[in-house]
């Protein structure tokens, strides 16, 4: 849960709906509904948005009631072995392991655009590090991006008084539609159908069949996860950000530089026009580019050996990459299994493919070993005889 607790700004709403914030687990108890009914927190499938007080708050009672033996230990390296795998823990510890499942969230791939990555880090920060908003208070923030993270990052620091400002690559901002309670027609629900990712046949598609995205032509599914469910902010960003938070539209960063203890942003947008932006500091809300030689825990040997597509890890259908034996989940498997594996949504199918994965192979293992004892005994007795 350290992405929810650290990384995500206080006061900020998931994009998910309450029926897909479920954490899985085999007979779906301890669901989002359960958690709310025993805490008395207003929920609904879809209406009321999920509060990230409410996630983090669920994601710690579940780990607390479902995996109390979970270690909270970092790793600070993974190696290749004979066998299998040896980790370094920051205590010192050693640990070898057959298998290694990377579940590895977010926040190592966070991106910062090149036009602003080498500003000093008191002028540039990525969007994963404000979980309090208002640390710049009374003072110029420009926030980059039209996602979610942007847009709701910079209506909340307005909010807190900080002077927010957006910049926008696209020529317009986009929200999600608010839910609403009104019955919907036989005709919108077969057209657009309710699924984990939102409403739509691709989204459910998408949500329910990871599987068979698998077996989509790579560059296919690398597309379909590059431009489905593009950026976009939360509804409930919208009151408090149009009208209210200057922003300008369909501009980018050429280039930066700090000048008189200010951050000069040199702009330029799409009809060729430019003009100078000063800032206090600068917070890429630009999201996340998986990157497998960004794993700094990683030896340099197994960052070498594993098979990326644009920085992505290339996993078979049981998600393991071209080391034998690691397997990737989450944002990481996107690429593979779709846009589903970026949300808690996503879980569900990782943990029953995975399960099934090693308990396959450890059957299997076992049965090679019992057959070696056998041919072991045999060559015994014939020896005996």
């Amino acid at each position: 849960m350290d992405s929810w607790k650290t990384h995500m700004p206080k006061g900020m709403m998931l994009k998910s709906d309450g029926f897909a914030s479920n954490i899985a687990e085999p007979d779906n108890r301890l669901t989002l509904r359960e958690f709310c009914e025993e805490r008395g927190i207003k929920y609904s499938d879809t209406v009321i948005p999920v509060s990230l007080d409410t996630f983090t708050q669920y994601g710690l009672t579940f780990s607390e009631r479902m995996v109390p033996e979970l270690e909270k230990k970092m790793v600070e390296l993974i190696e290749k072995t004979g066998e299998g795998f040896q980790l370094t823990l920051d205590t010192g510890e050693k640990v070898r392991a057959r298998r290694v499942v990377l579940a590895v969230g977010i926040t190592h791939y966070a991106y910062i655009p090149d036009a602003i990555a080498d500003l000093p880090s008191e002028f540039v920060s990525h969007s994963y590090k404000h979980q309090q908003v208002d640390t710049y208070r009374g003072k110029r923030v420009v926030v980059i991006g039209g996602g979610a993270s942007a847009i709701g990052l910079a209506g909340l620091m307005r909010t807190a008084g900080v002077d927010s400002q957006l910049l926008v690559r696209e020529t317009a901002l986009k929200f999600h539609g608010q839910p609403s309670t009104a019955k919907r027609s036989l005709w919108k629900r077969i057209r657009h159908p309710q699924s984990g990712l939102g409403p739509g046949l691709r989204s459910r598609f998408c949500a329910n069949s990871p599987e068979l995205f698998h077996l989509l032509p790579e560059r296919l599914r690398i597309e379909i996860v590059r431009r489905h469910l593009g950026p976009s902010g939360h509804w409930v960003s919208k009151d408090v950000v149009l009208g209210k938070v200057p922003t300008t539209m369909g501009s980018w960063i050429e280039n930066a530089e700090v000048k008189d203890g200010k951050a000069l942003l040199h702009i330029k947008s799409h009809d060729g026009s430019r003009e100078l932006i000063e800032a206090d500091h600068v917070v890429a809300g630009t999201g996340y580019r998986v990157r497998v030689d960004r794993l700094s825990f990683l030896s340099e040997e197994l960052k070498q050996k594993i098979k990326t597509a644009e920085g992505s890890p290339v996993l078979s259908g049981k998600m393991e990459c071209s080391v034998p034996g690691m397997y990737f989940v989450g944002l990481s498997a996107a690429n593979s299994f779709g846009p589903v594996m970026r949300f808690t949504y996503g879980a569900d199918f990782a943990a029953k493919n995975l399960t099934k994965t090693i308990l396959a192979a450890a059957a299997m293992r076992h049965a090679f070993q019992a057959a070696g004892s056998s041919v072991a005994i045999e060559e015994v007795h014939r020896s005996k005889v």
